[in-house]
């Protein structure tokens, strides 16, 4: 009898060693805090923790804390989370910015001197169309759906299932409580709980408009205890402790109004804080990734022997490697064989799917990304929200897209304040339309003492296989030197030149890469220019006036990847342009002339012109940069000097000169080259120092007294340009400070003070 009960007592503490840890095992919640870029200190946290092997069997966050929960619960690594977020790639999700890769330079209109764009619906109110976010969250949406999609699937869209399971907490406007999301797409979930008002617009989730968890419950403990029943809670804040609001500070003002006042304490009786010694950064600024990894690192190291006595059980590093790759072994592919859009026409419906997926076949989510940015590019949509649902049946993904149309009609105002003469006012209407293809009518006007200008047409894009372009434009553009004095320092120089022209323009183009096209054009041009030949004439004399009326087919290349429209410091543009000439120039001599008879004269030539600016990397804040331009023209000398230096091709490498009229870089045919200097001072604040030769082939110069043209000897002259400038770019346009260096004047050194851009219509002659 004794033996029988020894073995039975032998198998009961057999299966009680075996079952026990099940039993009465400790489960460990980790809570995250939100904090904005503060949280990259939960990573350093979550790699001591995993050092010291505490099991980590529930994670909550809110905000930054559901971004770094959720990439924990999904089986990313402390050192994969870092790695992410101190990416350039990461800060570029956060402040909305595209990458440069897929930005489709072909569907860009030209620059011009706008400020502001608006896109406004005439049948809605203001309000309706004010921006509701600073930050536009194409990108980062987009993102978060590649990163949490194979994970959604993998979990069956219940949070208890993904590697940890997971809550994160976001703010129900409707009902102004916080709400827990358990279940459902985790990139909608996560999206909604760092949805920081007046940062990022409102996520729509299950029904409801949601914003930052952080506004009703930045630190949910609560949630952890509620949900979870942990025997043991870690939590890890960075968020500080809630600050009256400065009455010199209209954002703590804000964050006063938004947030509500909130427990940032533990009242569970197991439990441990940490708190990591955090400088203060901005909201977004990931830059300081890895420093605030550490520090948090270092507050949970020095919270060890705290969470050792409350804490017994361990996890290896090689049990936690296998837990990720078990879980990762069961997410699906990210491939994509439909695509459902919701919010638009039928019409439009198909431009997008066209757009994004060409044909049956399935696309990954490589290819995907191409065409969808390469969509939003185009400006017809004021919100996107991507959603992946996994279809078991075919083993691939269904691409949900929730989309509100931008209004169609665009209004953009802006130009150029100056202390010198290229003062502008600039105001353009759009009117962009969306259908089987898109169709964009413009109208714009520059309006100054100098320049005036006038535009109008359409362009209507094509989404064949390969994509392209036709447009049609008329543009008027009048130029008056005369008023433009203030230059011209030299007797010889005539300061009377008022120029017009008048042309219709038909295009056609296909893109050239990611970043390039290749474009066709054809102009019809009627231009005109009064001028007196010398600074010798009355109020009573009439002056000379040159008509040149001519047609021009032309080709030309372009690449162009520099990163502003005025002022760049990265990137790279190439474009190489030929063109035909044929036209009748018609000579009608002033009171002043010595031929008195008017004069006609036929006219062709081809030309190629070539210009090339680059921005080389270079070390810390200093960069380098290269411009070269190249012209070679068959052009001939026109009927009289002022005439033949006014169609002549012009070097141009500043903003300005484009207002000036000056002989010294004009030429039918010249090489020009220059280096710049961009030093960063502090953020947007930059010092430009630039210096160019300029060599015609053959000066252009004038005899007495009849002031006809003809060539110096060959390669005889050069003049040389220098700047120093002071730029600092602000949110709608340069302020820029410099004095500016022109070889061959009277007064060669000029100063000038602007704020806004240079930049006017294209002319007749390229």
């Amino acid at each position: 009898m004794s033996r029988v009960f020894k073995i039975l007592l032998t198998i009961h503490v057999s299966l009680f060693t075996l079952i026990s840890p099940a039993l009465f095992s400790q489960k460990v919640a980790l809570v995250l805090s939100g904090g904005g870029a503060k949280g990259a200190a939960h990573i350093g946290v979550i790699r001591a923790l995993e050092e010291h092997q505490v099991p980590i069997d529930y994670v909550v966050g809110t905000s930054i804390g559901a971004i770094v929960g959720a990439l924990y619960a999904i089986g990313y690594t402390p050192e994969e989370m870092e790695q992410l977020m101190d990416s350039q790639e990461f800060s570029n999700w956060a402040a909305g910015i595209i990458n440069e890769k897929y930005v489709y330079y072909f569907r860009k209109e030209d620059p011009n001197a706008s400020w502001i764009s608006l896109d406004i619906d005439p049948k809605k109110k203001l309000s309706t169309f004010l921006p509701t976010n600073l930050i536009t969250p194409f990108e980062i949406d987009f993102e978060l759906m590649r990163l949490f999609a194979p994970a959604s699937a993998a979990s069956h869209y219940n949070f208890n299932n993904l590697m940890i399971p997971f809550r994160c907490v976001a703010s129900d406007i409707d009902s102004t409580q916080a709400l827990v999301l358990r279940d459902g797409n985790l990139s909608s979930a996560v999206r909604g709980s760092m949805s920081i008002p007046l940062i990022f617009n409102a996520m729509q989730y299950k029904g409801k408009l949601l914003f930052d968890g952080g506004m009703y419950n930045n630190f949910p403990a609560n949630v952890a205890q509620d949900d979870f029943h942990p025997d043991v809670i870690i939590g890890s804040r960075v968020a500080q402790r809630f600050k009256a609001p400065d009455a010199d500070d209209v954002i703590s003002q804000l964050s006063t109004m938004l947030m509500e006042r909130q427990s940032d304490t533990i009242t569970y009786p197991n439990s441990v804080m940490i708190v990591p010694q955090i400088p203060t950064i901005n909201l977004l600024d990931f830059s300081q990734t890895d420093k605030l990894a550490d520090s948090g690192y270092i507050a949970a190291i020095k919270k060890i022997p705290a969470i050792r006595k409350l804490v017994h059980d361990s996890i290896s590093m090689i049990e936690l490697t296998r837990k990720r790759a078990l879980f990762k072994s069961r997410e699906p592919r990210l491939i994509f064989d439909s695509i459902i859009v919701n919010g638009l026409s039928k019409a439009q419906s198909n431009y997008v799917k066209k757009s994004l997926k060409r044909g049956k076949d399935p696309i990954t989510i490589w290819e995907l990304k191409k065409g969808y940015f390469r969509f939003l590019d185009e400006g017809f949509v004021k919100t996107i929200f991507p959603i992946t649902k996994y279809n078991p049946n075919t083993g691939m993904y269904n691409l949900y897209l929730d989309i509100q149309k931008a209004p169609n009609f665009n209004i953009q105002f802006g130009g150029n304040l100056s202390l010198g003469t290229s003062n502008e006012g600039f105001l353009q209407l759009q009117y962009k339309y969306l259908w089987k293809h898109t169709i964009r009518v413009l109208a714009n006007g520059y309006f100054g003492r100098f320049y005036n200008s006038v535009k109008g047409g359409a362009r209507l894009d094509f989404t064949s296989k390969l994509p392209w372009f036709m447009n049609l434009y008329y543009t008027y553009n009048s130029y008056n030197y005369f008023k433009n004095t203030t230059y011209f320092f030299d007797d010889l120089t005539p300061s009377y030149l008022k120029q017009w022209e008048s042309f219709i323009s038909i295009s056609g183009g296909v893109p050239i890469t990611n970043k390039g096209k290749l474009q066709t054009t054809f102009i019809s041009a009627v231009t005109s220019s009064d001028y007196y030949q010398s600074n010798d004439f009355s109020r009573f004399d009439t002056a000379d006036k040159t008509n040149f009326n001519f047609i021009s087919p032309l080709i030309c290349f372009e690449l162009n990847s520099l990163n502003r429209k005025q002022f760049p410091n990265a990137g790279a543009r190439l474009m190489i342009t030929f063109s035909y000439m044929n036209g009748l120039e018609v000579l009608l001599p002033g009171s002043n002339s010595i031929n008195k008879s008017e004069q006609t004269k036929y006219r062709e030539w081809f030309q190629i012109k070539a210009l090339y600016d680059n921005y080389f990397e270079t070390i810390g804040p200093l960069k380098l940069g290269f411009f070269g331009e190249l012209c070679i023209s068959g052009q001939p000398l026109f009927l009289n000097y002022t005439s033949t230096m006014l169609n002549a091709p012009s070097f141009q490498p500043l903003p300005e000169m484009q207002s000036l009229f000056l002989t010294q870089f004009r030429s039918t045919s010249y090489a020009a080259a220059g280096m710049k200097l961009v030093l960063t001072l502090y953020k947007k604040l930059e010092l430009r120092a630039e210096g160019y030769i300029f060599q015609p082939y053959r000066q252009i110069l004038r005899q007495e007294p009849d002031y006809k043209p003809y060539y110096g000897p060959i390669l005889s002259d050069r003049s040389y340009i220098a700047a120093t400038t002071l730029v600092y770019h602000t949110f709608l346009g340069p302020i820029s400070a410099g004095v500016s260096f022109y070889d061959k004047l009277q007064d060669p050194f000029t100063f000038n003070l602007n704020f806004g851009y240079i930049i006017f219509n294209n002319k007749a002659i390229p």
